[in-house]
């Protein structure tokens, strides 16, 4: 598919950056969801209502990209009664993502947002962005990855701190996996049995559904 953008792990040598890619792997890969941390609201389907950020702009651009990786399900969300994306990027594959670039102090608002923090800090993002990985707490999304560099500025997200292999694998709800198959679709790059191959084999998701079954949620 053409339009992806490749992400290595070049390390970013820059000044403070105002402006970074994040890197979503979740269901903010739809730009609804993603919408509702920048914006503030309750997306459809959730059970949460968020604050959103101090700058509600919708982000410069958004491109696909492939890190690499491994995306896994685990532990329970109260939003989707479902397990969660999260991100190993130690782990052998390649993860589909959608980056959208966003400021940095946006970037802080939607992980506070994800850390069940209040927004309006800025995240200390040195230590990701030098160390390519920085726990800033012990929460389910409170690691910082920086797993490289895309038009000269750092991509970050955030993740778990353990690895695929240290947690019981969960199946994520149906709403789940649609908003977050949806969301990779939006990004033009990849076609529908491309997406449920690819979820389908992630740990959490696998021997729970089958891509034919993940092709039939998203058609619907």
């Amino acid at each position: 598919m053409t339009g992806i953008r490749v992400i290595g792990t070049a390390r970013y040598e820059g000044a403070a950056p105002q402006q970074v890619w994040y890197a979503s792997y979740g269901s903010n890969t739809h730009p609804d969801r993603l919408a509702s941390y920048l914006a503030g609201g309750r997306p459809p389907g959730a059970a949460r209502t968020y604050p959103g950020c101090r700058d509600r702009r919708a982000p410069a651009a958004s491109v696909p990209v492939e890190l690499e990786g491994t995306l896994y399900f685990a532990t329970e969300s109260p939003v989707w009664t479902g397990a969660r994306a999260f991100y190993d990027p130690g782990a052998d594959g390649r993860v589909l993502a959608r980056a959208h670039l966003v400021t940095a102090e946006q970037f802080s608002d939607v992980a506070a947002q994800e850390m069940y923090r209040e927004p309006g800090v800025d995240l200390d993002l040195s230590g990701a962005l030098t160390r390519g990985r920085a726990a800033l707490g012990d929460g389910r999304y409170e690691t910082l990855v920086c797993p490289g560099v895309l038009e000269g500025l750092p991509v970050l997200t955030f993740t778990a701190p353990w690895s695929v292999s240290d947690v019981q694998w969960a199946e994520p709800s149906a709403a789940y996996v649609r908003y977050l198959a949806t969301g990779l679709l939006g990004a033009g790059a990849w076609d529908v049995s491309t997406v449920a191959g690819y979820l389908a084999a992630c740990p959490g998701a696998a021997g729970r559904w089958t891509a034919r079954e993940l092709e039939e949620l998203i058609g619907r």
